[in-house]
């Protein structure tokens, strides 16, 4: 069952990125060097292609696992941030547009099924080890380096990937106060999840 999780993950994540990409060029109102830029610019794919990759590598062989990847909370802090990824598109995004279609069987893909494939697959295969204190700085490192390329890029360009990290629009004090709630989201799923680490077998 491990190894057919392995493979199930990592092609239906590589299926969903490929697939949005291919529907955002095909509906592109920018040049193509920006529409790859805004792409790369949502957190939302940025998770997804690491998902893809974690669970590719772990489908090929375990051994051949990259740098930080192959450190024993990997599996948990991947699974935060897709745990994420689903959690904020549930509740702040999902209401902001009704797609159809193959959108809406990618947006499905990428925002409910690989977030609950991930858990299941952390709840069965993670260990104790992968929860020490140390680590909550190393889990805040990638959504902190996000956003503030994503704050940096969208004063040059005007462009934001999501309502609630629009400068422009919300002014900065509002948008602040998101960050907050998003920062306190991770931490909060972390201590959440070393709990429940500890009550499975």
């Amino acid at each position: 069952m491990r190894k057919t999780l392995h493979t199930l993950i990592a092609l239906l994540a590589l299926f969903s990125v490929a697939t949005q990409f291919y529907l955002m060029l095909e509906n592109r109102t920018t040049s193509l060097t920006e529409m790859i830029i805004r792409f790369f610019s949502f957190f939302t794919i940025l998770t997804n292609t690491l998902v893809a990759l974690y669970f590719g590598i772990l489908s090929l062989n375990r051994k051949k696992m990259p740098g930080f990847l192959s450190h024993t909370e990997s599996l948990t802090f991947v699974t935060v941030y897709i745990f994420v990824v689903g959690l904020v598109y549930q509740i702040a995004l999902r209401h902001v547009w009704e797609p159809t279609g193959l959108q809406m069987v990618v947006d499905e893909l990428l925002h409910t099924a690989i977030p609950i494939l991930v858990f299941l697959y952390w709840a069965l295969y993670s260990t104790r080890t992968a929860f020490e204190w140390n680590h909550l700085p190393k889990l805040l490192a990638y959504p902190g380096i996000y956003l503030v390329y994503i704050l940096c890029r969208g004063k040059l360009s005007d462009f934001y990937p999501y309502p609630f990290l629009d400068v422009a629009n919300l002014g900065w004090t509002l948008t602040l106060q998101n960050i907050t709630v998003l920062f306190l989201l991770f931490i909060v799923l972390f201590l959440a999840f070393k709990g429940l680490r500890k009550i499975l077998p």
